[in-house]
């Protein structure tokens, strides 16, 4: 079991609530209110977890600096009270951040007892899921 220390314990619970928030408020209508909160949570949460240096050297790395754009600009126009075109630009700035981590997901969820039979299923078995997840890792 991997230890954790108090606070990359904290972290967690920043991000767990910050990405209940963001869901609640994407569920309610994009509620700026809510999905400000979750914004904010998950950032400090991320921050906590992984150390503030390493977050800024994730974030701002050159090849990854539209990805970061375009996901910090998203959480500027959800605080300033646009919240469908904030999410818009943070979702899309999300999964150009995270492509790489995509397929070591899909490889642990196969892993896990309940959602690893479902994603072992006929029409979802198919190794072409984990291409274009693959494909999309690659992409730049």
């Amino acid at each position: 079991m991997i230890s954790l220390t108090d606070t990359q314990k904290i972290g967690m619970g920043l991000t767990g609530f910050g990405v209940f928030f963001l869901f609640f408020g994407m569920i309610l209508f994009f509620d700026k209110a809510l999905l400000a909160i979750g914004n904010v949570l998950f950032v400090a949460g991320l921050a906590f977890v992984i150390g503030l240096e390493r977050t800024f050297r994730f974030f701002f790395q050159k090849h990854k600096m539209k990805a970061t754009g375009f996901f910090l600009g998203g959480v500027f126009v959800v605080l300033i009270g646009w919240p469908l075109i904030g999410m818009i630009f943070e979702i899309y700035g999300f999964f150009l951040l995270f492509r790489g981590f995509f397929p070591v997901v899909v490889g642990f969820i196969r892993r896990v007892p309940v959602l690893g039979s479902l994603l072992n299923l006929p029409g979802i078995r198919s190794e072409h899921i984990l291409e274009v997840l693959i494909l999309l890792g690659t992409l730049t």
